[in-house]
């Protein structure tokens, strides 16, 4: 597949995203969304396909949103934002949803949707010298990408309007104590973190990852008694399927399960 803006390697059944506009800082326009759309979609449908990553060329991971595209359209500035909104989510979502986990690996600068990118993936690994920003209403913007969803849940109401209402610049090691982000690397490090916890995780197992993600994502608006009832629901499922066969009983031979030798999971 070719690309504009991103760069996309399967190794070792891991997807490596690169977006990769680093003389734009890698902030967010139409063309990227749409790559990373097309992306999305060629990983999911791709067996060979066990982990998501994604990182960044460059400097920094993302400025956000592509503001001279933004002062370029004028009058235009609401139906382009719409737009742009409504790809931008799609790729939240899928991030989300998908069973396939993913990985994001920031550094440098990380603000407005670059945020939002990097926190809607299940793992986020940072440089310890990465700076964050929320940034939207500096720009008069409401907040988007998901980020007013994932945020208070993340670090709590409070700390999010925080950093919504000033903007104020923060730490990696203030996003980790939040528990923003998975985990801190010294930079020189990042990539290799962040490729080894994915090269892990290629190794697990797929449907039981994707019932995992939709129990924890979803259980937010859940009592406790309907999500005991999805749960019940999910590990019955998974119960029937060749990965259980194989985990159980390579617990019980006491040696590591091969979940990569399944083939795709049953439905």
């Amino acid at each position: 597949m070719e690309f504009r803006t991103i760069l996309l390697e399967i190794r070792n059944k891991v997807a490596q995203i690169t977006l990769n506009r680093p003389d734009a800082a890698n902030t967010i326009n139409a063309d990227l969304l749409k790559d990373l759309l097309s992306a999305l979609d060629h990983c999911e449908g791709n067996p060979g396909v066990r982990v998501i990553m994604i990182s960044s060329a460059g400097k920094l991971f993302s400025g956000g949103g592509d503001l001279k595209t933004f002062s370029a359209a004028g009058v235009d500035l609401p139906a382009l934002i719409r737009m742009g909104a409504a790809h931008f989510h799609n790729v939240i979502s899928r991030l989300a949803r998908m069973d396939i986990p993913s990985v994001a690996a920031i550094h440098g600068a990380v603000a407005g949707g670059g945020l939002s990118l990097a926190i809607a993936c299940d793992i986020v690994i940072a440089a310890e010298t990465t700076r964050f920003t929320v940034g939207y209403t500096r720009a008069g913007l409401a907040p988007d990408g998901g980020s007013t969803w994932f945020l208070p849940r993340l670090i709590g109401l409070k700390r999010a309007l925080e950093l919504n209402l000033t903007n104020r610049s923060f730490t990696a090691g203030e996003a980790l104590a939040w528990g923003m982000i998975t985990r801190v690397a010294p930079d020189d490090d990042l990539l290799t973190e962040a490729e080894k916890i994915a090269s892990e995780l290629a190794k697990g197992p797929k449907r039981a990852f994707g019932a995992a993600k939709r129990l924890l994502y979803n259980g937010w608006g859940e009592t406790l008694e309907s999500q005991m009832e999805a749960e019940a629901r999910e590990i019955s499922s998974a119960s029937g399927g060749s990965e259980a066969r194989e985990g159980i009983r390579a617990f019980l031979e006491k040696r590591a399960p091969d979940f990569t030798s399944l083939g795709e999971p049953e439905e």
